[in-house]
């Protein structure tokens, strides 16, 4: 059986709830998810496939998940690898380009691992928000736009991952028959 480490790097919790759909939605399909925070996270040696995860905040990952790319970039190397980011807020969040909120050294190193996909998701604003600027961001923003995640899509991203997973292992299992 095909053993999926989903990590991510979350600050008010907004990346570790997708993390957690993307890891249920893959369950259904007979995988076997871990879901955890890329700060407890040793070795990839107990996994066959990674999908790594970050908020971005102005354009930037999360420094915990730039440091695991950079301490697990061998590894992450060796293994079919998925990536997403979250974090756009807001009116304009639906408009931006996905491309115009890649953090571009991170993407490049990405790719230089051999990534097959990465996705921006929309974000949510903090719920309980920390200080006067995060509290002057959320209240000046409309409750309508506070929380951008589409579950929809964030569903049909873990599908196809487990499904280009579990058809590449059904073609390296033998059938018993």
């Amino acid at each position: 059986m095909t053993r999926v480490l989903i990590g991510y790097a979350s600050k008010h919790g907004s990346t570790a709830e997708i993390a957690e759909g993307i890891a249920d939605k893959m369950r259904e399909s007979g995988l076997q998810v871990d879901c955890r925070p890329l700060s407890e996270i040793d070795s990839l040696k107990d996994y066959d496939a990674v999908v790594l995860g970050s908020a971005l905040y102005v354009n930037a990952w999360r420094h915990e998940a730039r440091r695991f790319l950079h301490q697990h970039g061998d590894e992450l190397s060796k293994r079919p690898l998925w990536v997403f980011s979250s974090g756009p807020v807001g009116e304009s969040a639906g408009a931006l380009e996905p491309a115009s909120l890649e953090p571009k050294r991170v993407m490049a190193e990405v790719k230089r691992l051999g990534a097959r996909e990465h996705v921006v998701f929309g974000g949510r604003l903090p719920t309980a928000p920390h200080g006067p600027l995060e509290r002057a961001l959320v209240r000046r923003t409309p409750e309508r736009y506070r929380d951008r995640r589409y579950w929809a899509g964030i569903r049909e991203w873990a599908a196809r991952i487990a499904d280009a997973l579990v058809t590449s292992d059904q073609a390296v299992t033998p059938q018993s028959g």
